[in-house]
């Protein structure tokens, strides 16, 4: 008996309205499609979730978005269907395709392109006699779950966020400078979201006039933050050199008219950014407790700053895997997606007679974008454009049980601006998200009852 394998990619998001018809991979994902056209019928690819963006058609009735979709991608779905005639192709909901859970038109309009609509938050598969648990993962979101699933008028808080904002902003972005809206389905987690605004308003949007005035102001910066603490420790008498107390520059004055416009120049910006830091920092003062206590509050409610976010909801992920490995031995993988953020984790199971567990997020095909610090302190972070079309395959090879783990390259314009390119100058851009590219389950691990 020929062993089954099994493909898992997840969140292409593919469809939406204004930009949003666009779907940057869809050449890698129609050659990936026309590679698995090649296998036999014990292969399956399983979409876990978020394969589309009906939250994004606002303007669409629910029963109407696929067939909409299958317009915009002709070619995409004539593929589908080609290898579905060689291999099973399923696909669960997510959250952003939800409505296909709750129509049952939908199963037959996506049979004709042979695939298998499985209209449940869960589903199972074996392999040697163990099992594979399969969800998108919004359950375990409290802004993205679903209270009552297959019921059409159950909607979670992340639907009024990206319906009714992301939607709007998305068919407003043809009226930017740039079309850096539309990649608002890429920055993650959601609270970068103001950051990722104000980043790309200050590049792309701010009126060129504007901004050349304040770049030598926050250019500065932090030379007037270092005169201003000096000229205090002189004034104090802590420091005696008498640096600051002579003309800064003054040796521009040998460079005749040019030289002194230049030193009074400086002298102006450097002199208005002490003043503003001097005020600032009376102002700051007592802010500082005010801000002090908000972070305290937010970290009660579970915020763990930039950094920390990403790991803590990792957690929720890890802690609903270890749940189902407890209540079912015979699951040795836990597979989601959802969070757009590829990963494999080994849980040890020296301690368990059902051996070692893996906990696999099939990541996202969408646009990543990496926040990188400017090298000039007080410049906004750039957001740096990547893609990371991953997917996860499980199949017996030996008598063994291997996990694949595989990248399709695609190279990204990155789109930044020359000062955005400035800004980070010889900062690490994006790199892969590194994952073992070959896992294997020993046969003891997995052979116990």
């Amino acid at each position: 008996m020929i062993s089954p394998e099994y493909y898992f990619i997840s969140d292409l998001h593919i469809g939406g309205e204004g930009n949003l018809t666009v779907c940057d991979f869809e050449t890698e994902l129609i050659d990936f499609l026309q590679l698995l056209e090649s296998k036999t019928n014990s292969t399956e690819l399983i979409i876990v979730g978020d394969a589309f963006s009906f939250w994004e058609m606002t303007r669409t009735s629910p029963t109407e978005k696929l067939e909409i979709i299958i317009e915009q991608h002709p070619r995409l779905f004539e593929q589908f269907k080609r290898t579905g005639e060689s291999i099973k192709i399923t696909l669960l909901p997510g959250n952003h395709d939800y409505e296909l859970a709750c129509y049952a038109e939908f199963k037959q309009t996506l049979q004709a392109y042979n695939i298998n609509l499985e209209a449940k938050e869960v589903i199972t598969r074996q392999i040697q006699g163990k099992t594979i648990w399969l969800e998108h993962g919004n359950q375990h979101d409290s802004f993205n779950r679903i209270a009552d699933f297959g019921n059409p008028h159950v909607t979670p808080i992340g639907y009024y966020i990206v319906s009714q904002i992301v939607d709007g902003l998305v068919e407003r972005s043809r009226l930017g400078k740039y079309r850096w809206l539309k990649d608002i389905e890429s920055v993650y987690p959601n609270e970068q979201i103001p950051y990722w605004f104000f980043s790309n308003y200050f590049y792309k949007e701010m009126s060129l006039w504007l901004r050349w005035i304040l770049l030598p102001f926050l250019l500065l910066l932090s030379v007037s933050a270092f005169i201003l603490i000096s000229a205090i420790l002189e004034r104090a008498g802590i420091v005696t050199s008498g640096f600051f107390s002579k003309p800064w520059l003054a040796f521009l004055h040998n460079f005749g008219f040019a030289g002194k416009a230049l030193d009074f120049t400086v002298n102006l910006v450097l002199f208005i950014d002490t003043l503003f830091l001097g005020s600032l920092i009376l102002v700051l003062i007592p802010l500082s407790f005010v801000f002090r206590d908000i972070k305290k509050t937010l970290r009660r409610y579970g915020y763990k700053g930039k950094k920390g976010l990403k790991i803590h909801k990792q957690s929720y992920y890890l802690q609903a895997a270890q749940q189902v490995f407890e209540q079912d031995k015979d699951v040795f993988a836990f597979v989601y997606g959802h969070t757009h953020q590829p990963s494999l984790t080994k849980i040890d199971g020296k301690d368990s007679d059902s051996g070692d567990r893996y906990v696999l997020n099939t990541g996202s095909w969408l646009k990543k974008l990496k926040r990188i610090s400017s090298i000039f302190r007080f410049l906004p972070a750039v957001y740096y454009p990547s893609f990371q079309l991953n997917y996860f395959k499980i199949f017996v090879n030996n008598d063994q049980i291997e996990i694949l783990y595989e990248c399709i390259p695609k190279q990204v314009e990155s789109g930044l601006t020359p000062l955005e390119k400035l800004a980070i100058i010889g900062r690490k851009k994006q790199k892969p998200i590194s994952i073992p590219p070959r896992t294997i389950i020993q046969q003891s691990e997995h052979s116990k009852v």
